[in-house]
């Protein structure tokens, strides 16, 4: 029997928050995980030397749409795969670019084989579906490829919702069928990169994970993950959550959804969120999660902190001499003030962006180290309640 592209097991449980190991052929992975998501082949705002060391993250997030167009999969496959040619050795997940095409609306096609749109970057004409989907994740080379889907808006009507669940259920079966054929021919080239901190053997193959659809309509919810399981993958997601709906509306498809996924594989939440988003998805069952709030955040002059958000154009904060948070144990917090890191920002220096970003980052890290140490201890619940009413509280 061939070996597993990724392996994956629950260490601890507390209710439904599960604190568990994954590890792929280059990395292994604590979860509940934040995956630091580099759009375009970089985090944007941090290098990644302080990315491994300080802030220690085990995996970040590739675009496919986005490294498509620039600089294209040839380009990445010449140099040796998207780690060799960003010069990241830990594990990367690509999306499949069903989002960024959703998001597209105005300048897109959509039909049975796949979407046919013109390129934001120069205007030409190009089409994307599963197969390309697959060709272009396995020319990066990822260690986990998302399968190509439709993304219905939040607030989609049940009709269209349920069209978009047969098409992304239909685009999932042949996402599989190529990837299945890609791999093929891909392993051999992937068994000399070897599985350097797992004593389980790995294939050296991608991992594929299925994602779920059917907006907020748990029937439609549960209907998609049964196809999807049925047709059977690594990991499984929840797609189409924080696209417009009410935050109750994603907890409670999350709530009544993430239990009933395969609780022999990890959970991957698209797309969200804040730090109490994560604690309180986490709750439900969720293992994995990606958001570019952090980094976007951050180049805006938003801060992250354990009592809430902080803007930090706000003028009270011109002579403030205490770190962005009492509570943060990051660089940042350790040596530079509110006071200075306002100044940065109103005067235009890139170094505001750089520093705000890193800060972000560690915050949601942190926050996810806290979560697992909560679930492994026995205390999350404890620790759930604490972090909710800290925010709660508001920045002074």
């Amino acid at each position: 029997m061939s070996s597993a592209p990724i392996s994956w097991q629950v260490t601890a449980q507390v209710g439904e928050a599960r604190a568990g190991i994954l590890k792929t052929r280059r990395s292994t992975i604590e979860t509940p995980v934040f995956m630091p998501v580099g759009t375009q082949g970089t985090v944007k705002g941090v290098r990644f030397e302080p990315l491994e060391d300080e802030l220690d993250a085990r995996i970040i997030l590739g675009n496919t749409y986005h490294l498509w167009l620039r600089p294209g999969q040839e380009v990445i496959r010449d140099c040796g795969g998207l780690h060799r040619f960003i010069g990241w050795d830990r594990s990367i997940l690509t999306d499949s670019g069903g989002f960024q095409v959703w998001s597209l609306t105005d300048l897109r096609k959509l039909n049975e084989d796949g979407v046919e749109f013109r390129s934001h970057v120069d205007g030409s004409l190009k089409f994307l579906s599963p197969e390309v989907s697959m060709e272009i994740q396995a020319a990066l080379d990822s260690e986990i490829v998302m399968v190509f889907d439709e993304c219905p808006p939040g607030k989609a009507s049940k009709e269209f919702a349920k069209e978009s669940l047969e098409l992304t259920a239909r685009w999932a079966l042949r996402s599989r069928v190529r990837f299945d054929e890609l791999q093929i021919s891909n392993v051999d080239n992937q068994s000399a990169i070897g599985n350097r901190q797992s004593a389980i053997p790995l294939s050296g193959k991608q991992a594929l994970f299925g994602i779920v659809q059917g907006a907020s309509y748990l029937d439609l919810r549960k209907e998609s993950l049964e196809r999807t399981v049925e047709i059977g993958f690594d990991g499984y997601a929840l797609g189409g959550l924080s696209v417009g709906e009410e935050k109750n509306v994603m907890y409670e498809v999350i709530e009544n959804i993430a239990p009933l996924m395969p609780k022999d594989k990890p959970r991957y939440l698209m797309g969200v969120g804040t730090p109490e988003d994560l604690i309180e998805s986490a709750a439900r069952g969720i293992d994995m999660f990606d958001c570019v709030m952090p980094t976007r955040n951050g180049r805006t002059g938003q801060a992250f902190t354990s009592r809430g958000k902080l803007n930090i154009k706000n003028a009270r904060y011109a002579r403030d001499t205490r770190p962005l948070d009492e509570n943060c144990y990051c660089s940042v917090c350790k040596r530079h003030t509110r006071a200075f890191l306002r100044h940065l920002y109103m005067t235009g220096e890139m170094l505001a962006s750089i520093l705000l970003t890193h800060h972000n980052l560690a915050c949601f890290l942190d926050t996810m180290r806290g979560v697992r140490q909560a679930i492994r201890s026995g205390y999350f619940q404890k620790f759930r309640q604490e972090y909710i009413e800290r925010l709660k509280s508001g920045v002074d």
